[in-house]
């Protein structure tokens, strides 16, 4: 039989890779967990927080522009809605921003 260099080519190189191949590269095996936001992984995560001011400005901006716009048409009820809304959602940020800083110290 005469010699057959890519059949022999493509068996060393098929050998090559499985012999680098674990049983189980990608974990399948493991029961799956899906990730979760625990301690240790907010410590892992590097630190690129935006500014307690650059984000309490966003919202600022926000809803002047939807109190503008409601203001425009004379919605006195909408006006009021988001007047509640802004001061609701500005307390939840500041203390979201407190549990950061608190936690961004430790």
């Amino acid at each position: 039989m005469p010699p057959r260099p890519r059949r022999e080519l493509f068996d060393f190189a098929k050998k090559f890779v499985a012999d680098r191949i674990d049983d189980d590269p990608f974990g399948l095996n493991e029961e799956f967990a899906p990730p979760r936001l625990t301690s240790k992984a907010i410590t892992s995560i590097p630190l690129m927080s935006r500014s307690r001011e650059k984000i309490l400005n966003n919202l600022d901006e926000m809803y002047r522009e939807a109190f503008e716009r409601a203001k425009a048409t004379g919605d006195a009820s909408q006006m009021a809605a988001l007047d509640f809304a802004y001061r609701r959602e500005q307390l939840y940020f500041e203390i979201l921003l407190d549990v950061r800083d608190a936690m961004e110290r430790r």
